[in-house]
């Protein structure tokens, strides 16, 4: 059983992957902004964290074995939001990881965010903020993952995906839709069997189960 450290735990994709861990397990860790935030977990028995991206938050890491990072500024918030929790955010919790001696980690990213070239304008900030953090996590030691999903939807969990690895990714396999839910299982399949080899996966739905697509 691993003590997982959920940053952002109050999104979508985060509240199901609590959910998983728990379901799995594990001792999953809920970091959230606000203290109204914390009964939906506590009911649960998923233990919380007061915590802030925008502040120091080191103390998130007591005793914890895994970090998953699935923190975003959303899509109402400006160019200046995003860089400070998409990008700055990520790397702050990168270094607070690699601080506390912290060796797991995995990185929630997004497609695409090979650069911001060639993007709508809206989105450029969002994908430069992505590609920065995880460049910045490709350049630790940590045994990590990163997890590139295409648009997320709410459509119900079909525990099945297309899964590939950045080497080997087409055109096809980064433009897609895949359920929220299934994005989750994903990451929380990632941890229960410690898949975190430095690898950056692309997923999208498909046809494979998602404990063969891994």
């Amino acid at each position: 059983m691993a003590k997982v450290l959920v940053v952002g735990a109050n999104g979508q994709v985060a509240k199901f992957l609590t959910s998983k861990l728990k379901e799995k397990g594990h001792d999953p860790v809920a970091m959230i902004r606000k203290e109204e935030q914390a009964a939906q977990f506590k009911e649960q028995g998923i233990e919380t964290v007061l915590a802030d991206l925008e502040k120091d938050f080191s103390h998130a890491f007591e005793n914890v074995d895994t970090v998953v990072f699935a923190a975003g500024s959303g899509p109402h918030t400006g160019p200046d939001k995003t860089i400070i929790i998409d990008q700055e955010g990520a790397i702050e919790t990168i270094d607070n990881t690699l601080d506390r001696g912290i060796k797991n980690f995995v990185m929630l990213s997004g497609l695409p965010v090979d650069g911001p070239k060639g993007t709508d304008d809206k989105m450029k900030p969002y994908f430069y903020a992505k590609h920065r953090a995880d460049q910045y996590l490709k350049n630790t030691d940590l045994n990590y993952t990163i997890l590139r999903p295409g648009l997320l939807t709410d459509d119900e969990e079909t525990g099945k995906v297309q899964m590939v690895e950045h080497s080997d990714a087409s055109s096809d396999a980064t433009n897609g839709e895949v359920p929220r839910q299934d994005v989750a299982e994903v990451l929380a399949q990632i941890v229960d069997r410690n898949k975190l080899e430095g690898r950056i996966y692309y997923l999208i739905g498909g046809d494979t189960d998602i404990k063969d697509a891994l």
